[in-house]
């Protein structure tokens, strides 16, 4: 992982056109931005076609990336935005697909049966609810991060993770 300096060194040489610098940056972050965005489709090329888009969203718009947030936000922002603006005619936001899970993976000391209740109660969370806690609970977003990547209040993040959780409990322990 880069640290906040190097990242930014590395994005200011992409931005006077190092090449090497935007590989540097695609390489960082290509298995993260994939492996969440698989979170939303089980087609492997919908999720390869908005990886691909927010990268070249990004490298095309990298002049305008303020360099106190960190590049792993602003890039997942923009793929949230390709997702959903090829969802949006599908579901208007009611429902995503329905998909696997490859960040919740099996502990080898749970039993198959709970993990596989938990994805599927997961893959049951209406799209803000699951967008936020897979960014909180497998990203490791903070409420403020969230809150950028959506465009919505930090305390609206927060309110939304507290009903996902709960829901995901009475569902989990019922």
């Amino acid at each position: 992982m880069l640290s906040k300096g190097e990242e930014n060194n590395i994005i200011t040489r992409a931005i006077q056109g190092d090449q090497s610098s935007f590989k540097v940056l695609y390489d960082e972050h290509i298995d993260a931005l994939f492996a969440f965005l698989h979170q939303f489709s089980d087609e492997r090329g919908q999720v390869k076609d908005w990886t691909q888009r927010a990268f070249m969203k990004a490298f095309q718009n990298l002049h305008s990336f303020n360099k106190d947030s960190r590049f792993k936000t602003w890039l997942f922002s923009i793929a949230l935005n390709e997702m959903r603006m090829d969802k949006r005619s599908e579901f208007h936001f009611q429902q995503l697909d329905d998909a696997d899970s490859e960040l919740i993976t099996e502990p080898e000391t749970e039993k198959p049966e709970k993990w596989l209740k938990a994805k599927h109660a997961i893959k049951q969370l209406e799209p803000d609810k699951r967008i936020v806690f897979l960014l909180s609970i497998a990203e490791e977003y903070t409420h403020k991060e969230i809150g950028s990547i959506l465009n919505i209040p930090e305390g609206h993040s927060r309110v939304i993770l507290h009903r996902a959780k709960k829901e995901l409990q009475q569902v989990l322990l019922s």
